[in-house]
C-alpha cells in the first residue's frame, strides 16, 4: 500500500476532530453523503461534498493537495470510498471520521439540520447584534398601499427571484446593493425594504445598506417571501424586474468613498497584486481567488483560475465555494465597491478575507492567477443512441441506469429504467447480472456524476458500460416511453433531496413554518467554540 492509500485509510475519532476544527491549522471537513442525508444532520462546520460528485468538485473546494481533510458519512463505508478517491487524486492528508455521524453524537456533539448552516446562523446573529430594523408582511403591504411607497429590493439571484417574488419588487442581489442602489432609489427619503425567501439575505441586505451609510430608512422584510405567503398575500411568479444593466452606476465615486470608510471600520485589509500572486503560489497555505461580480462580468473577463463567487451568495452560502476553514480569501471586483462590502461581512463571519487593491485591472496587469486543485480525468463511455437503447430494453440485453437527481427522475425518466446514485450502486444493482449492458443516463454528454460512477460499476464487476447519447432529453424527444410521478421513486430513496427546504415554496405552509422555526432556532444549538467563530464589532 502506498503512502497516499495509507493516508486514505487513517481514522480520526470525534473528540480529536472537534479539537482540529478549533485549532490554528487549516482543515476541510467534507460530508460525503448525498445532499438530503447531509441536510438531515451534520456537524456545524461540515461542507457538503456528495460522493456522487466528489472528483468534480473537490479541486474547487480544496485546491491544495496537502490540506488536512476529514471525510464523514453515516458509518457505512462511503467515507472510506471517498478517502480512496481523494488519495487517487493526490490528496495526502486525508482522514475518515471513525463511526461517522453516530460517533459524533455519541461524543456529545450536535448535528445541525439544513444547509448553509454557518451562513444562516450568522444572519440570525447579525440581526441580534445590530438590531436590524424589520417590517412584517402586513406592515409592508400597508406601506405599499399608502403614500410614499417603499422600494422593495429582492436580495436573491435572478434565478430564485423568478420563481417567486413580492409584487412590485426588483431583483438586486445583495452583493450588488451598495454598488447599484443609486440607479434604483429615487431620492434619500424613500424607504427601502430588502427581502429574500426567508431571513438571512433580508437581514444581511438591509444591514449592508445601513453599514454603508445609506441615508434612506432601510428595513428587512421579516421572513421574506415565506412570511408574505404565510400571511395569505399573493406572490408573483416569473418576474424579470431587475437592476439596470449599467456598467457605470450613478454616484460611483461616492460609493467608493463609502466602501473605503466601511473597509476601515471593519478592518478589511487591501493587498497589492504582487502579494496576492505570492500567496496563490504558496504550497503550505490555501488561498481562494474570488470574483464577486456578476455572472455576465465574470464570463466576459476574469483572472485565470478565479472562482465566480457572486457577493451575496458568498456570504449566504460560503460552504458552496470555500471548503477549507482558515484559508485566505482574496476578493476582487472592477469597481472598488463590491469586494470591500462582501469582505466586511466575511471577516465578521471569521474568515481571513482581504481585497485585491486595484481589482481586476491590477490582477491582469500583474498576472495574478490561481491554480485549480487536483482533477479527475474521465474516460468517455461508448455511446448508445435512443433507438439502440429502446431495442436493448425490449430484448432485455440492456438496463438503463439513471444517475440524474432524484427529482429529475420523478419529473420524467425512461420507462423500465433504474434510478441510483453512486453511493448506493451495490445495493440498487443487487441481483442484476454482471454481464448486463448498463447504459448510464445523465443530464448531458458532458462529464457529470454518471461518468464518475463508471469506475465504481467496474469495481462491482460490470464490464459493458455505455452512455445514452444526448441523455434523457434525446430519449424523450425521440418519442420513446416515459414515466413520471412521485410514486415512481419513494421519498426514502431520494437521499439527494432535502424535502423540508424545498417544500416550503410549493404551497406547503407547514413546511414554511418548519423552515422558519429551524432558522430562528440555530443560535441556541451552538456551543461556545462555534459561537466564538463570529467576530462582530463593538457598537459603542
Amino acid at each position: 500500500m502506498n503512502q497516499a492509500s495509507q493516508a486514505a485509510c487513517s481514522a480520526v475519532d470525534a473528540t480529536t476532530l472537534k479539537g482540529w476544527l478549533h485549532d490554528a491549522d487549516e482543515i476541510a471537513l467534507f460530508d460525503v453523503r448525498e445532499h438530503g442525508q447531509y441536510g438531515e444532520g451534520h456537524p456545524f462546520y461540515a461542507v457538503p461534498l456528495p460522493y456522487s460528485r466528489l472528483e468534480l468538485d473537490v479541486g474547487r473546494l480544496a485546491p491544495r493537495p496537502g490540506t488536512r481533510i476529514v471525510v464523514a458519512d453515516d458509518g457505512y463505508g462511503v467515507a472510506q470510498a471517498a478517502a480512496r478517491a481523494l488519495a487517487r487524486l493526490g490528496y495526502t492528508n486525508v482522514f475518515v471520521l471513525d463511526g461517522g455521524m453516530a460517533a459524533w453524537v455519541a461524543a456529545g456533539y450536535t448535528l445541525f439540520a439544513g444547509v448553509n448552516v454557518p451562513s444562516k446562523t450568522f444572519g440570525e446573529l447579525a440581526e441580534h447584534h445590530y438590531h436590524t430594523p424589520r417590517v412584517s408582511a402586513r406592515e409592508l403591504a400597508a406601506m405599499q398601499a399608502g403614500p410614499g411607497a417603499p422600494l422593495v429590493l429582492d436580495g436573491r439571484p435572478a434565478s430564485e427571484f423568478r420563481k417567486m417574488s413580492i409584487p412590485g419588487a426588483i431583483c438586486c442581489p445583495n452583493g450588488e446593493l451598495a454598488y447599484r442602489l443609486r440607479d434604483l432609489v429615487p431620492d434619500a427619503t424613500t424607504p427601502i425594504v430588502i427581502n429574500c425567501a426567508g431571513r438571512t439575505r433580508s437581514i444581511i441586505g438591509a444591514q449592508t445598506l445601513i453599514n454603508f451609510g445609506v441615508a434612506n430608512p432601510v428595513y428587512a422584510l421579516e421572513n421574506g417571501t415565506q412570511g408574505w405567503y404565510l400571511n395569505d398575500f399573493a406572490l408573483e411568479h416569473g418576474s424579470t424586474a431587475r437592476y439596470p444593466d449599467n456598467g457605470n452606476p450613478r454616484g460611483l465615486d461616492d460609493a467608493r468613498d463609502a466602501a473605503g470608510a466601511l473597509a476601515r471600520r471593519f478592518e478589511v485589509p487591501h493587498i497589492e497584486a504582487a502579494q496576492a500572486a505570492a500567496w496563490l503560489a504558496e504550497a503550505h497555505r490555501s488561498t481562494f481567488l474570488c470574483d464577486v461580480r456578476t455572472a455576465e462580468e465574470f464570463a466576459a473577463q476574469t483572472l485565470p483560475g478565479a472562482q465566480h463567487t457572486p457577493g451575496g451568495q458568498l456570504i449566504q452560502a460560503t460552504d458552496q465555494f470555500v471548503g477549507v476553514r482558515r484559508a485566505r480569501l482574496v476578493l476582487f471586483d472592477a469597481d472598488g465597491v463590491r469586494a470591500p462590502v462582501v469582505a466586511s461581512w466575511l471577516r465578521q463571519m471569521g474568515h481571513d478575507a482581504v481585497v485585491l487593491a486595484g481589482g481586476l485591472e491590477a490582477g491582469l496587469a500583474t498576472g495574478v492567477r490561481a491554480a485549480h486543485g487536483p482533477r479527475q480525468d474521465l474516460t468517455a463511455l461508448p455511446p448508445v443512441n435512443a433507438t439502440q437503447l429502446a431495442a436493448g430494453i425490449a430484448n432485455q440485453s440492456m438496463l438503463a441506469l439513471d444517475l440524474r437527481g432524484s427529482m429529475a427522475y420523478r419529473a420524467g425518466h425512461i420507462a423500465g429504467s433504474l434510478w441510483s446514485t453512486r453511493a448506493r450502486l451495490a445495493q440498487d444493482l443487487s441481483g442484476v447480472p454482471q454481464d448486463t449492458t448498463l447504459v448510464l443516463v445523465g443530464d448531458a454528454d458532458a462529464a457529470d456524476p454518471a461518468e464518475l460512477a463508471a469506475a465504481d460499476l467496474k469495481a462491482l464487476g460490470y464490464r459493458d458500460l455505455r452512455r445514452l447519447q444526448g441523455g434523457f432529453t434525446a430519449w424523450r424527444d425521440a418519442g420513446h416511453a416515459v414515466r413520471e410521478g412521485a410514486d415512481t421513486l419513494p421519498d426514502a430513496r431520494c437521499i439527494d433531496y432535502l424535502f423540508f427546504v424545498h417544500d416550503r415554496h410549493d404551497g406547503n405552509k407547514a413546511a414554511a413554518r418548519q423552515y422558519l422555526a429551524w432558522e430562528t432556532g440555530l443560535i441556541a444549538q451552538l456551543d461556545a467554540q462555534e459561537l466564538a467563530t463570529f467576530r462582530f464589532p463593538s457598537l459603542g
